[in-house]
C-alpha cells in the first residue's frame, strides 16, 4: 500500500516533533531551562569548577558544619526572586540580614571562591554560578551532578522577601503551594526537603513539640515516644535553645537516603519534616525513597541531583539582566 506525501510529511513532522520533544526533556535535566547550560564557561574560564570544589572541600574538612550550610543558602537564596545571589549581599536589610537567615554559615567559602576567581577570569563568573557550585560540591563524595551554569547576579535584596521561605511549622498545603509557585512539584519538595540529611537545627525551632504542642501540654503525637526522651535530654524545657540537634539521627555529617527512614519510625525533629510521613500527600513518595511495599522505587542521589538543577533554574537572571559581581556581597 502507497502512503501519500502528506502522509509521508505529517509523519517526518511526528518524528521531528518527538524528538525534539525528547531533547527538551534532557536539556531539562541537563541544564537547558532558564537559559543555563552545563559547560557555560568552558572557554572564558576552564578552572571554574576546579576552583569552587577546591575552596569548599577546604572549609568542610576544616568545619563539616559549612556543608549543610552552603546547601540551605542555595536553597533560599533561589526561593527568594530567583537564584541570583541576592542572599549574599551585605546590608541591614538585606536577605542576609533577616531572621529567616541568621543560622546560614559557609558565606566566608564564597568569597574565597569569588576572590580566586577574579584572578583567575577577572569580571567573568558571577556570584550565583559560583553558589550553585558550592551547594552541589558540599554533598559530594559520590553524590555529583552536572550544573547548569550562567547565571547573572541580582540587583536587590530585601528582607522582608524572606517571608516567603518555607517555615519549619508549615503545613504540608502551605509546603506543596511554596514549591508550586516556583514551578517545583510534590516530588521536588519530599526530594530537595531530603538535604536535611546533613542539618542541624536549633533547640527553639522544634521544642514546642517536646512540651506542649497546639497548647495541648502534650507532646506531637507524631514524635516517636521512644524517640522523645533522647530530643528532651537535647532540648530541655528551659534550656539553651541554640543548642544544634542532628535532623537525621545518627547520620548528620553523610549524605544519603537515612532522613525518609527516620521520617517513617516518628524520628522527625522539625515539624515541616515529620509532616511529610504523616500527610498520605507525601507519604507516598516518601515510601518510594523506601522502596516501600512493592511501589517503584526512587534513587535519592539521583532524584536529589534532577531537583538541584530544576531548582537552580528558577526564575534565572541572563542576558542583559543582572550583573557579574565583582564581590559577592555588594552590588557594583
Amino acid at each position: 500500500m502507497e502512503v501519500s506525501s502528506l502522509s509521508k510529511t505529517l509523519i517526518l513532522l511526528g518524528l521531528l516533533l518527538a524528538t525534539h520533544t525528547n531533547l527538551a526533556l534532557v536539556q531539562g535535566y541537563q541544564g537547558g531551562g532558564g537559559g543555563t547550560r552545563v559547560g557555560f564557561y568552558k572557554s572564558t574560564c576552564p578552572g571554574v569548577e576546579s576552583i569552587v570544589q577546591s575552596a569548599v572541600e577546604s572549609a568542610v574538612q576544616a568545619n563539616p558544619t559549612i556543608a549543610p550550610g552552603l546547601l540551605r543558602m542555595f536553597f533560599h537564596d533561589c526561593f527568594i526572586n530567583g537564584c541570583d545571589a541576592s542572599i549574599l549581599i551585605n546590608g541591614p536589610s538585606t536577605e542576609k540580614s533577616a531572621g529567616p537567615n541568621a543560622f546560614l554559615r559557609g558565606f566566608e567559602v564564597i568569597d574565597a571562591a569569588k576572590s580566586k576567581l577574579e584572578k583567575a577570569c577577572p569580571g567573568v563568573v558571577s556570584c550565583s554560578d559560583i553558589l550553585a557550585l558550592a551547594a552541589r560540591d558540599s554533598v559530594t563524595g559520590g553524590h555529583s551532578w552536572k550544573v547548569p551554569l550562567g547565571r547573572r547576579d541580582g540587583l536587590v535584596s530585601r528582607g522582608s522577601d524572606t517571608a516567603n521561605l518555607p517555615a519549619f511549622n508549615d503545613s504540608i498545603s502551605v509546603q506543596i503551594k511554596k514549591f508550586a509557585d516556583k514551578g517545583l512539584d510534590i516530588q521536588d519538595l519530599v526530594t530537595l526537603v531530603g538535604g536535611h540529611t546533613i542539618g542541624t537545627a536549633a533547640c527553639a525551632v522544634f521544642s514546642y513539640r517536646l512540651y506542649n504542642f497546639n497548647n495541648t501540654n502534650r507532646p506531637d503525637p507524631d514524635i516517636n515516644p521512644s524517640f522523645l526522651p533522647q530530643l528532651r535530654a537535647l532540648c530541655p524545657n528551659g534550656g539553651n535553645a541554640l543548642r544544634r540537634v542532628a535532623l537525621d539521627t545518627g547520620s548528620v555529617n553523610s549524605f544519603g537516603g537515612s532522613f525518609y527512614a527516620n521520617l517513617k519510625y516518628g524520628r522527625g525533629v522539625i515539624e515541616s519534616d515529620a509532616k511529610l510521613w504523616s500527610d498520605p500527600t507525601t507519604q507516598r513518595f516518601v515510601q518510594r525513597f523506601l522502596g516501600y511495599r512493592g511501589r517503584h522505587g526512587l534513587i535519592f542521589d539521583v532524584e536529589f541531583g534532577r531537583a538541584m538543577v530544576k531548582m537552580g533554574n528558577v526564575e534565572v537572571k541572563n542576558g542583559k539582566r543582572g550583573e557579574i559581581r565583582r564581590v559577592c556581597t555588594a552590588i557594583n
